[in-house]
């Protein structure tokens, strides 16, 4: 795995630790009977959290294509209508 693969990875993981503290936050502010308000906020912060990491996996990979076109194992066989369909299924 490249540096930059590396790189990625560790920002995807921290992205989506966050997410999961987020969702903890959210399951505690329904337990605990919080605003609808809070719990809608709370939400929002978990599913942009989770966008970011997808948006992010699918940037590298799109990356890793731009950098070697003709070697499929650098974006893990992926083609390109298939990263463009991972790419959309996030908008």
């Amino acid at each position: 795995m490249s540096t930059q693969s590396d790189a990625a990875q560790k920002k995807v993981l921290n992205r989506l630790r966050r997410a999961r503290g987020q969702l903890d936050a959210v399951i505690e502010a329904v337990d605990g009977d919080a605003s609808c308000r809070d719990v809608v906020t709370q939400l929002a912060a978990v599913t942009h959290a989770l966008n970011r990491a997808g948006f992010l996996v699918v940037s590298t990979a799109m990356e890793d294509c731009l950098m070697a076109p003709d070697e499929a194992e650098a974006r893990d066989g992926l083609t390109t209508e298939e990263l463009e369909k991972l790419f959309l299924s996030l908008a």
